[in-house]
Formats: structure tokens, sequence, C-alpha cells
């Protein structure tokens, strides 16, 4: 059976309880007990989800004048790309039902009136689903992609569709047909990819939480470089269905980013049904693998963020272990095996499946350069030898954790900072030209091999005043317990300035 199918129906299982949620999330920390009453714009765009959510259920701010704030943001920082389509009378119509709601006495959902900006990979009703592509500019879905139904139905609404990367092909999200995306904290760059658009959005402060999609880093890139927090789930622990697939249920994985570990805990609460409270970590003992080969050939300013980072775990009682991981470059040249194999195929049966009336053909004809230039399909045989690379690597992950007694591994999510917007030139390291996509790959691509789930936080600045950002990956599964580390790790770390737009 379809793993996607049978995510969905969990989630859908756990419709009648929402009360035992709703407990959960607030023993989370998910609802300050007395949100302070908020009336300056500036506050209400500086909101977290957890802190809006309850501040508009609480009667504080009403959900029409926070969705009035976020959208005037958006529209004040147009130049920055990050909304392929928003609609301000639709955003505010939806505000005003979430009020009627309340006032009405119902009952109201977790994420009561949180306008939700959303990739624009991901299938929705009420505005059309491009995925990047000018042929796909105005195709309208039958049905939500999956993840919608639980947001939805907690109170949630769509608040518009965030550019990408064409066909969430790249790390940039400069998109041939849309527009470059541009980095709120400096917008000649970029703010990587493939889901630029909703990490962007974040980290102006458009909106709190978004959805994002990551199949080789595009929720890790993105939230590293715009100097935010994103989770790429174990697989399949969030439904992908009406997402356009890469891969053929292997890489490909929605999720979220936002400005802190909470509105993660608090999202992933909701897909998942998880009633249990995720509580910070205690790092007094912890013990986290640092892999050898992800600490080469770093920015200078990646180094010194990266080690100072470390050095703040180990200060709060952490042991760090540099660990030797070969299996790594296993796992870039897997993920390049497995993606150029099924890449064709997979999105062609989607766009059959879909009713989009486009061939695969169609896409290609009218895709820009980087699509274009894609290199051909490998033989079998190669995608044999990569899938067996697959298997290795997730079991050699596994014999790390065990043989280390590890809780997490760390490592820089990427080994710059965002470059500016076209300077992907090939990366020289050690004498020998590599690719910039490979060598943002790296370590990248090595959580989607594995299959377990990467967490990106912000760990600082550059010299010239970009976000650079660290993961902590764990073992399939342990999605709860990263989180609760990350909220730990993430009040050592503290915060890091916000983009002067």
């Amino acid at each position: 059976m379809d793993s996607r199918a049978v995510s969905r129906r969990a989630f859908l299982g756990h419709a009648s309880g929402l009360a035992t949620l709703a407990a959960a999330a607030a023993s989370a920390g998910c609802r300050p007990t007395a949100p302070a009453p908020v009336s300056r714009i500036g506050e209400l765009t500086a909101l977290s989800a957890t802190a809006a959510v309850a501040a508009m259920k609480d009667g504080d701010i009403t959900a029409e004048a926070y969705a009035m704030a976020l959208v005037d943001r958006a529209e004040r920082l147009q130049h920055l790309n990050a909304f392929r389509v928003l609609n301000r009378d639709m955003v505010l119509s939806a505000a005003r039902s979430a009020d009627k709601a309340r006032a009405s006495g119902a009952r109201l959902g977790l994420l009561h009136g949180l306008p939700i900006p959303v990739k624009d990979s991901v299938d929705t009703v009420a505005y059309p689903t491009s995925n990047g592509s000018r042929v796909l500019e105005h195709f309208r879905p039958k049905a939500d992609a999956a993840v919608l139904g639980s947001l939805l139905a907690q109170g949630a609404y769509v608040m518009g569709k965030t550019n990408l990367h064409e066909l969430s092909l790249g790390f940039t999200s400069t998109n041939p047909h849309f527009g470059a995306v541009r980095n709120p904290y400096n917008a000649a760059h970029v703010p990587g990819g493939s889901s630029g658009g909703s990490a962007a959005a974040v980290a102006a402060r458009m909106a709190p939480l978004a959805i994002a999609e990551d199949t080789g880093g595009s929720i890790r890139v993105p939230a590293s470089w715009c100097g935010i927090c994103g989770l790429r789930p174990t697989y399949a622990r969030y439904p992908d269905a009406g997402i356009m697939p890469l891969t053929e249920d292997k890489f490909d994985q929605v999720g979220a980013v936002a400005r802190n570990v909470e509105d993660l805990v608090l999202f992933d609460t909701i897909i998942t049904g998880e009633p249990k409270p995720v509580v910070p970590a205690g790092l007094k003992g912890a013990r986290i693998g640092v892999p050898n080969q992800l600490v080469t050939n770093l920015q200078p300013d990646v180094e010194r963020a990266f080690a100072a980072a470390i050095q703040k775990l180990e200060a709060h009682g952490v042991t760090v272990l540099p660990i030797d991981m070969p299996e790594i470059t296993r796992a870039t040249e897997a993920h390049f095996g497995v993606i150029l194999f099924e890449w064709q195929s997979t999105i062609g049966q989607f766009l059959e499946a879909e009713g989009t009336g486009v061939t695969f053909e169609q896409l290609i004809a009218a895709a820009g350069e980087d699509i274009k230039t894609i290199p051909p399909q490998p033989p079998r045989a190669a995608y044999e030898a990569a899938l067996k690379g697959l298997a290795a690597v997730r079991s050699a992950v596994r014999g790390r954790f065990g043989e280390h007694g590890l809780g997490a591994l760390a490592y820089p999510t990427v080994f710059e900072s965002a470059p500016k917007i076209g300077d992907t030139a090939d990366v020289q390291w050690q004498g020998q030209s590599v690719p910039w996509v490979a060598a943002i790959g790296r370590s990248t691509f090595f959580a989607p091999c594995g299959g377990h789930p990467g967490l990106v936080l912000p760990a600082g600045l550059s010299a010239d005043g970009l976000p650079i950002g660290i993961e902590f990956d764990g073992l399939p599964g342990s999605d709860r317990q990263l989180l609760g580390l990350g909220l730990a790790i993430e009040a050592m770390l503290g915060a890091i300035p916000a983009p002067g737009v």
C-alpha cells in the first residue's frame, strides 16, 4: 500500500481527538497563559505562529487585523518576490471568517486565524499551482494536497503561493519565468532553493510559518541562508499526496519553515497527531557526532560560526565526537543517480494523474536553462548501483549512531553563505573544480539518502551580514526527540538579528 495514503489516513484518524491535541499543544508551550495585548503593526508581524494564534483565540487581536498587517508587509516587500500569487481580498475574507467563528462561540482550532504561505509545488484549490513552470501557471488542482487537510481543519488558511526554483530542481530559487526570489538580508543574494519564497516570506516577517518541501535540501538550504528554522522530517512522516515528486517514494518530503522551533513543534503535532509534549532536551551528557567529511572546505565565516556553536555545546556539557563517515560521499552519488533516473517518469506520471493537460515534453520545452541542461538519464546498471548505495548509507548511519551512542549528528548546512544571484560557478576545492550544485549537495543529500530527519537552526551571521545555519540530524523516527534537542540548542545559541527590510 502507498505510504502516502497510509500517512493521510493516519492523520484523518486523529480528527476526533482534537481536544487531546489541544491539551498536548498547550502543555508543550504552544499557548501562552496570558498573551499581552498587541496593537502596533511591527509587533504583529514579529509574532510567532504560536503567539499569534493564542492572541487571536484570546481576543487580544482580530484575525483580520493580523492578516492585514502581514499582507501590508508582503506588499511593501514585493521586491523580494517571495510570493508568486497573493490575493489580498481572499486573505482578508478568510480572516473575517475566522473572526466570525470566534464571535459565534464556535470551537476554535489549534491554528485559528493563521495565514500560511504555501510553496507553489503544493496543490491548492484556492490558488493555481505552477510548480515554478510557465506552462502550469494557471493550472487549478482538483483537490488540496494532503498536508493541507489537517492545517485547514485546525483553523489555518492559505495565505498565497510562494515562488520557487523551477520544478523544485535547484538551490537558488532564481526562476526564469516568475523572477528571482531575493534574500531578505541582502536582496542581491539568493535565499536558497527550491523553497526560497517560503523561507524569504518567513524571514522577512510576512508570515511566521510556511509550507516548504525537501527532496535534496529544499527546506534546509533556504532555512540556513534566510536565518530561520526548518525541519525535513523522517521520510513519509508527513503526507506528500498532491505534490509533484522527483523520485518514486524515496526522497520527496513536505515540511515547514518557521522562525523558531516551537512553531515547528506545533506544525508536527498537528500533522502527526502525536499528543506527547515536546520539551527542551537536557544538553548535559548528550552525545553529538560531527562527520569529518562535512567540515572541510568551508567558507571561513561558516567555519567560524560552526566552531563557535560547537564550543557552546561543549560548554553546556555536550560530548562532541568527530566521526569519519565515508558513506557521505556515497550518499551524494546515490542521490544524483536516483533522481537522474527517476525524475522524468515521476513528473510525467504526476502531470497525467493530475489532469494538467501538459506532457513532460511540453514542460521541458518551455523550461529554463537549469532544467534543459540536466544530464541525461543514466543506464539502469548505474541506477541499481545507486539503490545499493542508498541501502548502504542507511545501514551505515544506524551503525554510527549505535557505535558511538549518539543522540544526533551536527554539521554546517551549507559550506558557504548565500551567494549573489547568478553566482553559481564551479567551486575550487583542494585544486579540483566541483560543480556548485554538487558542492551544496555534499551535505544536503545526506539526510534524504539516510531517510532521517534534519533540523536547521540559525547559528550566526557572516562578516557581510548573511545568515549561517547548522543542521542536526537524528535517526529515522526520532523527530520529536530532535525537536526537543532543537528547543534546547536554540535557547543556547540565541537569536540572530532580523533582516533590515
